[in-house]
């Protein structure tokens, strides 16, 4: 078998588009060559790279897992006041709270499919929120509307109130919201704000006193060049550009542009097989410094932000309550703490980006 004339294979494929570097066949995930508009999309595909060439109608819909709930804003709304976001919105935007369906794609992604007809429970919601009362103990109101609901309220109160919140963060007490209104939204949201406070201080607290721990002489300071250590230990020759100290490598040369450039290149790739490996999505990510990087990904369909060490990815702020515990995480193991704290109601964000 000839496997250049496999490998050189091009194929075509209609496939919904979401944004970033990457796209989902149903099988196996293609790197984008050139990002386009979110949409559907016809690709050429060869071997693991896709290129988008022309927009397509959407194909394979009615095969995909079909999932029910309530509009918030972009989000569907399902049982368990689960909020997840809704890709690929028509451009007319559904009335508030209508019920709606989606088909969910191979990635796990939610892909808008439609409007179903709606009864006197979802009227009675809207005028309760126009009328800023909760729901109290009405009859008829599913789940999944009730929860819908209580995130609206929830929406308004943060904007009032100017605290920001994730729904896996209210979903513990959604659903008192939507029953009591503005002021249990109010409560929800300060309680969240306090929690937040807490941990900064607590983490401000342990960042001093690491510091007042650490050697007073350093290798740095007696112009020793720093050494990086990669996720196997094994030293590595460079650093990201933007250290506050001299970039040198073990001998002592000067790191080049082409250097920096490889290296930062370098760190983004292993953020995003980290990622992908632990079931997370890159969405992005910039350097902050001091051998830093700021990542930004989706987990569970929830956008989290996280600094860890270039060289190493291990976690220097999780972006989340984790009791002063951060660094004993890397960017690899962190999804998993994230999912039990999202299915135990323990999760608190305290990076909102």
């Amino acid at each position: 078998m000839d496997y250049r004339k496999l490998l050189g294979k091009v194929e075509s494929a209609v496939l919904p588009y979401f944004g970033g570097g990457t796209v989902d066949a149903p099988a196996r995930r293609l790197r984008v060559n050139q990002p386009v508009a979110p949409g559907w999309w016809r690709f050429e595909v060869k071997g693991r790279e896709a290129t988008a060439r022309e927009l397509a109608s959407p194909e394979g819909m009615e095969a995909l897992p079909r999932v029910r709930g309530h509009v918030w804003g972009t989000r569907l709304v399902r049982e368990g006041a689960v909020a997840e976001p809704l890709a690929l919105m028509p451009e007319e935007e559904p009335p508030r709270l209508s019920p709606v369906t989606a088909r969910r794609w191979h990635d796990g992604t939610l892909l808008f499919d439609g409007v179903e007809f709606e009864g006197e429970a979802e009227e009675t919601a809207r005028r309760a929120l126009e009328e800023d009362r909760g729901l109290g103990d009405a009859r008829g109101v599913s789940a999944s509307l009730r929860a819908a609901f209580g995130f609206s309220v929830l929406e308004a109160a943060s904007r009032a109130t100017r605290i920001p919140f994730a729904p896996v963060e209210a979903r513990a007490r959604v659903l008192d919201v939507a029953r009591e209104g503005h002021e249990e939204a109010e409560r929800c949201l300060r309680a969240l704000a306090q929690e937040r406070a807490r941990f900064l201080q607590m983490q401000a607290e342990l960042e001093a006193r690491r510091e007042a721990e650490a050697p007073a002489s350093t290798g740095r300071e007696h112009g020793m060049p720093e050494v990086w250590r990669d996720v196997d230990g094994r030293e590595v020759a460079w650093s990201l550009p933007g250290h506050g100290h001299a970039e040198a490598s073990r001998t002592g040369r000067s790191h080049t542009r082409q250097e920096h450039w490889r290296a930062q290149s370098e760190a983004g790739a292993r953020v995003e097989r980290a990622l992908d490996k632990a079931g997370a999505r890159l969405l992005g990510h910039r350097r902050l410094g001091d051998g830093l990087l700021e990542v930004v990904y989706t987990f569970m369909s929830e956008r989290f932000v996280t600094v860890v060490e270039a060289a190493t990815l291990r976690v220097r702020d999780a972006g989340v309550c984790l009791a002063g515990a951060d660094t004993r995480v890397t960017l690899e193991s962190l999804p998993s703490v994230l999912r039990e704290a999202i299915d135990t109601d323990a999760l608190v964000i305290t990076r909102h980006a």
